[in-house]
Order: structure tokens, then sequence, then C-alpha cells
């Protein structure tokens, strides 16, 4: 993902300061000389650079060890909050017009994924603010671009408004009155883009905004472009006003300095951030929480939210239920597989996870392949040795071996990995019992955001 390299860097530099006891120029020279050229080949804008060396040296050079931090930890918290202020300092929400239909704009160049990142938006805010989005397609230029949101609208169950290549102008003030007939309470509109800033093209989206005076005006910005972005940002800005950015293909190898100096150089808002293909990676875009990550100190609430939305919580509740009465068995465990499944690969999870290493692409794929190896022997148990492992002897160990293509000693370790998740599993019921650990998600979420661990 993105960041990754400079997060490592900036972890790296930060590293050389711990053992010191006091913070001199001497030994922090070299430390702002490598977080300046992290910054730099990551893209982040020179400016943007020059100005956050300059801050976070001030506040280091030449302090004493506070509240018995020390020296290493104290960087940490100084470059922590100084990146999170360069990143927009909080969370940045959608502006709801609660008198009438939400409006947003959708604009941005062509390619930066303006059409995808509609229905995902539109998709992210049905799900989560309960809204009932329209996508209205006002790009009449780009070839397929009415056909793919009308596929991604069939794909989300969410309508989308078209009128083929009609004025794009017309196409828009139809589709306003075709929400009002149908009580869409949120207009997403997918407006034109172009490889490059034309006059054309800006005068078009300037009568957009006219007729429909939009609540939200969102750049859509590829994280791939580098320093053009800036650029492209103030350009948008100047002319339109946008009211937030929404950064794409975060989940690639982009380095992607640029797009995250936008907030610091034109004062918009990164408000969304897309983390993949699918139509429900997107996510609102937390400063704190992306440099937490980019620090190497996790992200365990992202973490959580995200189990709470893929989670069954019916199952995940049933299963601490016979965790508090003393019960797991080997269905039980195949269950808690399946649904820590749903979360992503074991590398992103670990991310998410303070203090946990970085998967290497083998690592991952051994800790992939191990997984798949302990579903298959599971599932080619009978239900009765699910529930019973201890039935499990040797020519049962055979049958199953034959019934998965597996060997005996697979079949073991899964049974030694079993017997040790049965008695943490037994750890934590009685955890719960007693009231020490939440029994729920929501009680999850409320001990870690306030702390109470």
């Amino acid at each position: 993902m993105a960041f990754e390299n400079l997060g490592e860097r900036l972890q790296a530099s930060i590293k050389k300061i711990k053992g010191q006891h006091t913070l001199t120029s001497e030994n922090m020279d070299v430390m702002f000389k490598e977080i300046r050229l992290a910054l730099l080949e990551a893209d982040v804008n020179y400016l943007v650079v020059k100005e956050f060396i300059a801050n976070i040296k001030e506040q280091a050079l030449g302090q004493d060890v506070i509240n018995q931090l020390n020296p290493g930890q104290m960087v940490v918290k100084i470059v922590n909050d100084e990146l999170v202020h360069l990143f927009g300092d909080s969370l940045n929400e959608i502006k709801f017009n609660n008198n009438k239909p939400t409006i947003i704009m959708m604009v941005g160049l062509q390619g930066a994924g303006k059409t995808t990142t509609s229905g995902k938006l539109a998709n992210l805010l049905a799900k989560n603010y309960h809204k009932k989005p329209l996508l209205i397609a006002a790009d009449i230029y780009r070839p397929a671009a009415i056909d793919q949101l009308i596929t991604i609208g069939k794909q989300l169950n969410i309508p989308v408004f078209e009128q083929g290549k009609n004025n794009p102008r017309l196409i828009v003030e139809n589709g306003l009155n075709y929400a009002n007939d149908n009580d869409n309470d949120l207009i997403i509109i997918d407006t034109a883009g172009r490889l490059h800033l034309d006059t054309e093209l800006m005068q078009e989206l300037i009568d957009i905004k006219n007729l429909v005076n939009p609540d939200e005006i969102m750049l859509v910005v590829d994280s791939l472009t580098g320093q053009d972005a800036i650029n492209v940002a103030q350009s948008y800005h100047e002319q339109l006003g946008i009211t937030g950015a929404i950064l794409t293909k975060l989940d690639g190898d982009s380095r992607g300095g640029a797009a995250l100096s936008i907030k610091h150089i034109t004062g918009v808002p990164i408000k969304f951030i897309g983390t993949g293909e699918k139509l429900d990676q997107i996510d609102l875009f937390y400063p704190e929480r992306m440099v937490s990550r980019m620090l190497g100190m996790g992200d365990v609430i992202s973490l959580i939210e995200k189990a709470t939305n893929v989670i069954d919580e019916k199952k995940a509740g049933k299963l601490a239920d016979r965790m508090m009465s003393g019960h797991f068995d080997l269905e039980d465990m195949l269950e808690q597989m399946e649904q820590v499944n749903k979360l992503g690969s074991l590398g992103s999870i670990a991310k998410m996870l303070p203090g946990m290493p970085k998967l290497s692409d083998e690592e991952e794929a051994k800790a992939s392949d191990k997984l798949k190896k302990t579903k298959v022997i599971i599932q080619s148990m009978t239900p009765k040795e699910r529930r019973n492992p201890q039935l499990i002897k040797a020519k049962r160990k055979e049958r199953i071996a034959r019934g998965c293509g597996l060997n005996n000693v697979e079949i073991n370790k899964v049974l030694r990995e079993y017997e040790s998740m049965k008695k943490m599993m037994k750890q934590v019921g009685g955890m719960m019992s007693s009231g020490k650990m939440p029994t729920n998600m929501k009680d999850m979420m409320g001990m870690l955001k306030n702390k109470k661990f």
C-alpha cells in the first residue's frame, strides 16, 4: 500500500535517536536529513517538507526528556503530531443538507477513477448514513462512461439517471426533478473529466454548479499523479471552490505524498480514500489513523470498525456465548477462521495491529496456505468429529487424510493448534464472564475509543 516505504523510512530514522539522553543538534541532524529525504522521495511537496522539518526541529532541539519519555518516544510524538497536522488534523465528513436532498458534484481529470468512486461513495453513504442515493450520469464525452455508471448502479442496487448524450446541464436538471419525484435524499453527479484542464470543461462544471448549488464539490485525485495533483487541486479550487478531495489508488505502490500535500497547500480537506478496486473499498480519511500506521503504531480502531461491518453479529454472539460457557470445538474454530477471513489478508490485518512486524509476500503466502489447509482438513471431518475432537484417533485421521489429500502430520498440527486455541478461548471466556472484557463489537469499540484497556 502507498506510504509503506515512507513509514518504514520514518521509523528507521527515529530509531537512531533512541537511547540518547538529550535531543541535540548533533544527534538530530542525521534524523532530520533522513526524514527530509524520505518525504521528498514519497513525493511530498518540497515547500511542505521544508515547513514540516522546520516545525519538528523547533519543537525537538534542546528539549530534555519530558514526563519520563525517552527521546525516541518524544520524537515519535512530535513527528506524529506534525504529520497529522500536515494531513488535515481531524476527520472531515460530508455536510448533509437536512432541508433538501444533499447534492454532491464529483469532479476531476479523466482516469482518476471518478465514475467508480461516485458509485463507491453512494454505496458508503447509503450503508453508513441510511441515505437513498441517486447517481446522475453527466459525463457524455468519455466512451462507455454512462454504461459504466449504469453497471455500477446495478451491482449496488442504486438507481442511475441518464439521458444518453443529451446536454449535461439538461441531464442534471432533469435528474434533480427525478430525485424529487422518487424521494432520493442524496444526489451524486458524475461530471465529465479531461486528460487535462481546459476552458470548455471548466465552464460546463461552473454552469452545473450554478444550476444545482451543490452541498459538496468533491475532487477525485489519482494518487499516482505526482506533483501535478497539487496543480490540479489548485486549479479546480480556484474556479469551483471544491469542498473536499477523494484520493484513489492508495492501495497501490504509489508514493502518494503529492496527493497528501493537497490539504496543506490548498486548505481543502481530504475526506475519503480509495483502498482497493472493489465497490466497498472506500473509507473516511482519518489523518491520525493514517499516521499511526505509518509510524508502526497500528490502527486498532479501523480494524474494529471493519470487523463491525463485515462480521456476522449473530454468529459472533453465538461464539461468545460458547466461549463464556467453556465450549469451543472445531466447528467454532472453522467459523472463527471464516469470519476473520472477511477482514482481508493477514498482511493487511497485521498492519493495523501495533507492534506487529510487516509480513513479506512469502510469509503472507505461507500463512494463507496454512489457513487453507486447516480449513480443508476440518471440512473433511464429520460433524460429529468437529463437535467432539477427542474422537479423532488413528483410523479417523487416516480417513480424513484421504479425504483432504494431506497427511497425518498436517492433521496433528491442526489438532494441536485447536487445543492451544481452546485453552486460550477458555481464558478469554473467563474474562468475558467476569466483565473484564466486552462481549460484543459495539462495547469493544467504546472501550478502545475511550482507551479503557
